[in-house]
């Protein structure tokens, strides 16, 4: 069974310029619940990580994803998968149903 690590990034306020989307935290809660359903061959491990207070443990690739939301390079929520960016802002199904797709073979099974 493939392993994917979903990563999350986020904060407690809602991002300035996705001010109508689901919180980060919304958003980690959504993933967490949609994509085992979806994509059941595949071995899913999610993390959310509060980029205002979660600074201990963290990989290089997280201080760099967090260095560019906090220079206003990227959005949050933040989505990564295996340390690869997959979407940020307002997070939607159809260009994660895309990445599943390329990255890992899958298609989602319960269309």
């Amino acid at each position: 069974m493939t392993k994917v690590s979903v990563v999350i990034y986020g904060a407690e306020t809602v991002c300035a310029s996705c001010v109508n989307a689901p919180s980060a935290r919304n958003t980690y809660d959504w993933l967490q619940t949609l994509l085992p359903k979806k994509y059941p061959e595949l071995d899913f491990k999610f993390t959310y990580i509060d980029i205002d207070r979660d600074t201990e443990n963290l990989t290089d690739h997280d201080d760099q994803f967090i260095e560019q939301i906090k220079n206003d390079e990227l959005f949050y929520p933040l989505v990564t998968m295996n340390d690869e960016y997959v979407a940020d802002g307002y997070v939607q199904l159809k260009p994660l149903k895309r990445y599943m797709s390329e990255q890992f073979g899958v298609t989602d099974t319960t269309n």
